[in-house]
């Protein structure tokens, strides 16, 4: 770690850290006014620095209900208006927020930015933490604060773990814990999570940990004819060992176990926090894509200091993360092919790591500034193996060589409270993104893989890129009942490693280098330019005082892309990049990303309304969202990929003493506004119903449910096509095109989590 970049930041952390501390003195004994410090509890009293520009908030109330029927972090943002799932794996499920997905989203992990280490990006960032370990999430969408947003296009998804716990003074010793299991039907899906703390007035010790195993799941009917799944001695086909029936979606197995130890000391006002994390997925099959993983291993380390002054409150972070990550073909897929290879073998290891520091200055009873710096370097080597004596053999292929992004970011927010009605914020961040790569190889020096290499490795590889990113929004507050929120924000986003350096037009080598599910291969473009969105955002919400009895919001944005990254048919001297390519109408095509210009714009619109209180049936709340986005490619008129389509979400839920009870609606509309470049697939509408159920006692809660009560078979809006078994590889028979994913059907599920 001793580039320019951290050098540069390290003298800042230096410099700035003793600047900070002379400017508040000693912290303030407990009783004075002190800053507010949001993610831990300490005495004293607090100045208001709460903003009221902020995220959607998840605590508790809002994910404990969810935790029992879903594995995958990603669905607990389910419920946010505008925010939907592209499905991956089991437990790898990435969201769309506003039609803009994966790396346009900023995804942070308790402070920690998470990469995908994978060309398929199968382990996106909060496929790290599991559920029953998650504390609080906060999402912000639309105009974004700049302290918030950073190297991407949309919104910012904020997923913490519970924050440290301490004993009260005099009280001695904390000592809790939970204990807690699930199952669900569809899938035959079993886990248990644990966690523990001890803590005394100064120390906190917490462990959390959980695994989980599923089979593949069942869709709602037969969306494909039964057949094999497995094709398997690599010299003929006609030796089965395994057989799906039509229903039964293939490659969605999974099984994963988390793992997290924080400790956290406190004295006066100040915090300091060490949490260790490991993680191990064994294998996590993948239906939208060729491959599967067969492993995951993780470990994360992540200190955190955070401090109450006169003047404000000081945070510092630094982590690093390594990931070693392999793909292959599980049970359900097989590579066949005339070289006798008995499998794919694929390896990608990732180092990743950061340091932020972050300070809230209040320069007055109306105003209050954020400063603050972060820097993050990461390399990623992506090497697949020799397999058999054919096409993939002598030489080890290099796809990604020793690949570096390192970021340094310097951002200013200036947030004042002009009156009790109106608050502005007004932000800019700087960042340099620094990109190289080392030189490459392919399997063997055929011609494809040659000419690829050598004009790859004789190109200048080295990119830097300054961005800038600029936010200004307002909050005004006419009445108790009216909340009106408005704001721009340009926002930019440097190409992935593999956007810019992914090198071969061979069509396996494509085929591996595909985060959209669409079947399709890709290969990456040195000449591509960052992405800048310009967005307009704004919130109307309308409430009674005392926001119990109704309310109503309404969210519109429009959002302008610059640079946008898409894909058009590829162009070169290998075949699979040639005529039939550039016409095909169906069928998987070859793609190659290219910067053009993109047009979104869509609403969000969510409400309540208290039907009945303290009858002899309990309490009677409905509550409905409604999401529509549109997207556009303004160079070639097409539309953009894999866009959730209108969808709406109505429920009644009843609360009663210890119960509460809910019947939730799920209505989708047909997805006709399709990618014609990606020949992507259409899908039907169709409508869901769920159910689900919990009682609380003092030390136990009771969670059971149904999804999709009448086993509704539906295709995924944004499932992907489905090429999760039989030969899903070229060149002999290649995967099916034309069946889109479908969603899971009947699952009856319950979950009992134990306090002690």
């Amino acid at each position: 770690m001793s580039s320019p970049q951290l050098h540069v930041f390290s003298r800042a952390m230096a410099l700035a850290l003793p600047a900070l501390c002379l400017l508040g003195g000693q912290a303030q004994a407990a009783g004075e006014a002190v800053g507010t410090l949001p993610a831990v509890t300490v005495q004293g009293a607090q100045i208001d620095v709460t903003q009221p520009i902020s995220g959607t908030p998840l605590d508790a109330n809002n994910l404990t209900p969810k935790r029992a029927s879903t594995s995958d972090t990603a669905s607990l943002l389910k419920d946010i208006p505008g925010l939907s799932l592209t499905a991956a794996g089991g437990v790898s499920s990435l969201p769309t927020l506003h039609g803009l997905a994966d790396d346009r989203l900023r995804i942070k992990v308790d402070g920690m930015d998470l990469i995908s280490a994978c060309a398929n990006h199968m382990n996106p960032p909060l496929s790290y933490i599991d559920p029953t370990g998650v504390g609080s999430i906060e999402v912000f969408a639309g105009a974004t604060p700049v302290s918030a947003g950073g190297d991407s296009l949309g919104g910012t998804i904020r997923v913490n773990s519970p924050s440290p716990e301490f004993a009260k003074p005099g009280e001695g010793t904390l000592v809790k814990g939970l204990a807690g299991t699930f199952y669900r039907s569809n899938g035959d899906v079993k886990g248990l999570n644990l966690s523990a703390t001890y803590a005394t007035d100064s120390l906190s010790l917490n462990y959390n940990g959980s695994t989980v195993e599923s089979g593949n799941y069942n869709a709602g009917g037969d969306f494909k004819p039964a057949g094999l799944a497995f094709k398997a001695d690599g010299k003929s086909i006609k030796n089965s060992t395994l057989w799906l029936p039509g229903d039964e979606v293939g490659s969605s197995m999974y099984k994963a176990t988390n793992q997290a130890l924080d400790m956290a000391l406190r004295r006066d006002n100040h915090v300091f926090e060490v949490k260790l994390g490991v993680q191990n997925i064994p294998y996590q099959g993948y239906p939208n894509q060729r491959m599967d993983m067969t492993s995951n291993k993780s470990e994360q380390i992540n200190l955190r200091y955070l401090g109450q002054f006169e003047w404000g409150a000081l945070e510092a972070r630094v982590y690093d993360e390594h990931t070693r990550h392999a793909m292959n073909f599980l049970e359900d897929k097989t590579y066949w092919y005339m070289g006798n290879a008995p499998g794919m073998p694929m390896d990608t290891e990732g180092k990743n790591t950061g340091a932020l520091l972050k300070a809230d200055v209040l320069l007055s009873e109306r105003d209050k500034l954020t400063v603050g710096a972060e820097y993050q370097r990461y390399r990623l080597s992506d090497w697949w193996l020799p397999s058999g004596t054919g096409g993939m053999s002598p030489n080890t292929f290099w796809n990604i060589n020793n690949g570096q992004r390192d970021r340094l970011d310097f951002f200013s927010e200036w947030e004042a409270r002009w009156s009790p009605q109106w608050t502005t914020q007004l932000g800019a961040r700087l960042a340099t993104v620094d990109m190289n790569t080392g030189a490459v190889q392919g399997y063997n020096t055929g011609a494809t893989y040659l000419a690829d290499a050598r004009a790859f490795n004789a190109a200048d590889r080295q990119r830097t890129d300054h961005n800038i990113d600029l936010t200004a929004q307002a909050h005004y507050t006419p009445d108790s009942g009216t909340t009106l929120d408005f704001g721009y924000s340009q926002k930019t986003r440097s190409p992935n490693l593999y956007e810019r350096f992914a090198w071969s037009t061979g069509g396996m080598a494509m085929n591996m280098v595909n985060w959209a599910g669409d079947g399709n291969g890709y290969v990456g473009n040195l000449a591509l330019t960052p992405e800048t969105a310009h967005t307009l955002s704004a919130t109307a919400d309308w409430h009674d005082d005392a926001k119990t009895q109704w309310g109503f919001k309404v969210s519109p944005y429009l959002t302008y892309v610059q640079d946008y990254i898409d894909a058009k048919r590829c162009v070169s001297s290998n075949s699979n990049c040639g005529a039939a390519n550039q016409t095909a109408a169906t069928g998987f095509v070859f793609l190659q990303f290219v910067n053009q210009s993109a047009r979104l714009y869509g609403v969000d619109v969510s409400g309540y309304k208290a039907l009945a209180s303290h009858t002899a049936w309990g309490s009677f709340t409905a509550t409905g969202m409604l999401s529509f986005v549109n997207g556009k490619n303004e160079t070639t008129g097409d539309h953009l990929y894999n866009l959730m389509p209108l969808n709406a979400k109505l429920a009644l839920v009843q609360n009663q003493g210890a119960w509460s009870n809910t019947v939730e609606a799920v209505l989708v509309s047909a997805k006709t506004d399709v990618s014609a470049v990606r020949n992507e697939l259409k899908t039907a509408g169709y409508s869901l119903l769920n159910l689900r159920s919990s009682h609380t006692w003092k030390t136990v809660r009771l969670d059971i449910g149904v999804d999709n009560l009448f086993d509704k078979l539906y295709a995924d809006p944004l499932g992907g096509a489905y090429v999760g078994q039989g030969t899903t590889m070229p060149p002999v028979g290649g995967a099916p095109y034309g069946t889109a994913v479908p969603g899971m059907g009947r699952s009856i599920y319950a979950g009992l989590n134990v306090k002690f």
